[in-house]
């Protein structure tokens, strides 16, 4: 008889920001802008590295990979946030849902092991410096970055298969900027207990070595930097992961506030903000903080603009 007053949803209604109904278009403007210098930020990195020679390295390797992860974590999200705010378009089929919801698990899947590789890079060039070019050679930086993304396209089909055959019979209506893992789950009308068990389980078996990795990794290379006699020494030693590390300090912030903490203190319009925050303050400040930070790369960009004045 249950089963008889259920309807099968077909579609999904992403809310947005309501809040602001007078500000759509403002919105628009403003979210537009910043996809824009995403992308231009992003493909700049990407394309000063493939042009300089100097640039050939692994940290920069990780790095272009880290930019082109951001275009598609942006690329993902924000179009129909975009649709959204301009033609008031807040309809997702049901097919669409689950394919950005498994897009947006595999990248933010790649965003973390990708940092962990690159504090691991960052660990080896500091602690190991006369060994780094042997253990960071070419072949292993291949390996480890096809490694990555095969592992993190892999890693979120059982998440995305099991949310998909939840019943969706209360309500259609995503609070949220696009279809979250956590605003999915609010809507379901059957029991989510093993499947928010189970995001544990894999939290803690993937999850917590890659954080305890990179905790350690960066253990050893303060480490490493306080035994540096000189002043200058610990200075440069310290610029060559400071970017890193700012990144690093941003993402899992954002990321645990929305995601690690229990269920029953989380807040959909918290859970909203800090999906915000990590698909849009990530993304535009990752060029800025390695083209700023780093010498190599602001060499590379003041060349490129020198050439075509």
């Amino acid at each position: 008889m249950k089963e008889e007053n259920t309807t099968r949803v077909t579609e999904f209604i992403i809310l947005g920001f309501p809040e602001f109904p007078e500000l759509q278009i403002p919105l628009f403007l403003l979210f537009l802008l910043i996809y824009l210098t995403i992308l231009v930020g992003n493909l700049t990195i990407i394309t000063v590295t493939y042009l300089n020679p100097r640039l050939h390295t692994p940290m920069y390797f990780f790095l272009c990979n880290l930019s082109f992860l951001d275009i598609s974590y942006t690329s993902v999200t924000l179009p129909k946030l975009l649709d959204i705010f301009l033609r008031k378009s807040h309809g997702i089929s049901v097919y669409g849902c689950f394919t950005q919801l498994y897009s947006f698990l595999c990248l933010s899947c790649v965003e973390f092991v990708i940092i962990s590789v690159m504090a691991y890079d960052r660990y080896v060039a500091i602690c190991h410096p006369l060994r780094y070019t042997l253990i960071m050679n070419e072949r292993v930086c291949i390996l480890m970055a096809s490694g990555t993304w095969i592992f993190s396209f892999l890693e979120p089909v059982t998440h995305t298969f099991l949310v998909s055959h939840l019943s969706y019979c209360s309500s259609n209506v995503i609070n949220h900027f696009f279809c979250d893992f956590s605003g999915l789950l609010k809507l379901s009308c059957t029991s989510t207990f093993t499947l928010n068990c189970m995001t544990y389980v894999w939290s803690a078996i993937f999850g917590l070595p890659l954080c305890l990795s990179t905790v350690v990794s960066y253990i050893y290379i303060i480490s490493a930097i306080l035994r540096i006699r000189s002043v200058e020494g610990r200075r440069k030693a310290f610029s060559t992961c400071s970017s890193h590390l700012t990144v690093l300090i941003l993402f899992y912030g954002t990321m645990f506030c929305s995601y690690v903490r229990p269920t029953s203190m989380q807040s959909l319009d918290q859970n909203k903000l800090f999906a915000l925050l990590y698909n849009i303050l990530i993304p535009i400040f990752n060029p800025v903080i390695y083209s700023l930070k780093n010498r190599e790369v602001k060499g590379a960009l003041r060349k490129a603009f020198s050439r075509k004045l």
